[in-house]
């Protein structure tokens, strides 16, 4: 059975890096089969993050080359991969992969993680919209709070990318549905990050 997000949350700290790898890492030695396999995927992450891609690319291979690779693993180990090359600066190389683990993630199901390819697949493009718009779309009637978090994302890169654009206009309503999302699924740093974008949009409009 899947890791839930929620728990996975619960191990990972995005702003250190070091502490979510020895979380992970302990939580990945206390399981077993698809779940220590899963666990092991974000152990890479973390590793990423760090920049140590080596040693993420080689727990990779380890989780590809076992017996527990299932349609979950499967996805993760592509996304990971992905976003390691992403992050050494290579997206050329990691857009195939994030496209793998979408469609991977859609004939699983495995909605969060269709959204997460999507997501990552705007970023790496020289042209995002249509996977946001691919994303967005792949969240309509879906009604898991989590899953839904995934909108403030999205529309706070829509918003950026008209900004960058000189669509100011655009950018505010992105802005603002970014906020709302925030305020109904997200956190409270997602708000304040929402208002700052906001603010700096009105200031060019002024």
């Amino acid at each position: 059975m899947p890791l839930t997000q929620t728990r996975l949350d619960e191990l990972w700290d995005f702003s250190d890096a070091p502490a979510s790898e020895q979380r992970l890492r302990a939580a990945a030695e206390a399981a077993s089969g698809s779940e220590r396999a899963e666990l092991l995927t974000q152990v890479a992450r973390a590793l990423g993050l760090q920049e140590r891609f080596a040693e993420a690319d080689a727990v990779l291979d380890e989780v590809a080359a076992g017996p527990d690779a299932d349609d979950v693993v499967r996805t993760r180990t592509a996304l990971e991969r992905g976003r390691l090359r992403n992050s050494a600066g290579d997206a050329p190389a990691a857009v195939p992969l994030f496209a793998a683990a979408e469609r991977t993630a859609a004939a699983a199901g495995l909605t969060f993680l269709q959204v997460d390819a999507l997501h990552m697949i705007a970023i790496a493009s020289p042209d995002g919209a249509a996977a946001t718009d691919a994303a967005l779309a792949v969240l309509e009637g879906v009604t898991d709070e989590r899953t839904l978090r995934w909108l403030v994302g999205l529309h706070n890169n829509r918003g950026w990318a008209h900004f960058d654009a000189g669509r100011y206009d655009e950018a505010l309503a992105s802005f603002v549905a970014s906020r709302e999302a925030a305020e109904r699924w997200g956190t409270s740093q997602q708000v304040q990050w929402a208002d700052e974008a906001i603010a700096e949009t009105v200031r060019h409009l002024a």
